[in-house]
């Protein structure tokens, strides 16, 4: 399948602003920004036909070019990242049989999940999107629970049902459950993870949609589709002993930080 990778960059970001820029230690104490990591995760899936950075920011689409990345300049007027991916794709007007938005705020993605994700894509030809889930571990879920326990927004959960098709996502961490877990026990709760793969139809039909009520009080943009009675395909994938986390709030960077350190991530 002809595939495009397209990572939507904004630098008015209400909770951290400018972080596309926000830059990141590796393992040799090199610094590279947010942006080029996430683009360099990109790069790093085999498969894409193509890897744009879609931003509607100078600064950005300097910083992109400056370590190579093709950018598409895009509107301001993109509410989130998935219709930023739509402005790119037909920006572009590629015949691409599958966009995949992944979101510039992910740089520890493995390239496994964006595989399977498109392997799932490709098995189901009936599924309009699909999105990846990853069983969360004690100690993650326990992160996901401090940050709540903090008021900070942090990592999103799914739950999902028959043929994995999704029900809910929420910032809050759903299912509840009042168990305790070790650290590296598995638990009930699915934290989700910030990429998507579209059929083109359904990517350009989603700006036309109007925000509903649950989109906009959570602030995820994958709610649009359920509002919307489009069934969203949740694609179980395996950690393999990877860290997984998103750089969500200032705080989030020593996580990162570390984990790039522990996986020799330049």
């Amino acid at each position: 399948m002809s595939v495009l990778i397209a990572i939507p960059a904004r630098y008015a970001s209400q909770r951290f602003p400018g972080k596309p820029l926000e830059m990141l230690r590796g393992v040799s104490g090199v610094e590279k920004s947010l942006i080029q990591r996430s683009w360099e995760a990109a790069q790093a899936v085999p498969g894409a036909h193509r890897v744009v950075v879609a931003t509607d920011d100078d600064r950005i689409c300097e910083a992109a070019q400056s370590f190579g990345a093709e950018v598409v300049m895009t509107s301001s007027n993109a509410r989130n990242g998935t219709e930023r991916c739509a402005e790119a794709a037909t920006a572009l007007g590629d015949d691409f049989e599958l966009v995949v938005n992944l979101q510039g705020d992910a740089p520890l993605t493995p390239a496994w999940f964006i595989e399977d994700l498109i392997s799932a894509m490709r098995a189901t030809p009936e599924a309009e999107i699909a999105t990846p889930v990853l069983r969360c571990d004690g100690e993650t879920l326990n992160a996901l629970l401090a940050d709540r326990k903090a008021g900070r927004v942090g990592g999103t959960t799914a739950v999902f049902g028959a043929g994995n098709k999704a029900l809910y996502f929420s910032k809050e961490v759903i299912p509840f459950t009042s168990d305790s877990f070790a650290s590296d026990a598995a638990t009930p709760v699915f934290h989700h993870v910030g990429v998507y793969a579209y059929r083109p139809a359904a990517l350009t039909a989603y700006p036309l949609w109007p925000m509903g009520p649950l989109e906009t009080l959570e602030g995820l943009e994958q709610l649009r589709f359920l509002e919307q009675g489009r069934q969203v395909l949740c694609v179980d994938v395996e950690g393999r002993g990877r860290a997984f986390w998103e750089l969500n709030n200032p705080s989030d960077r020593p996580r990162i930080e570390a984990m790039l350190a522990q996986m020799g991530v330049e």
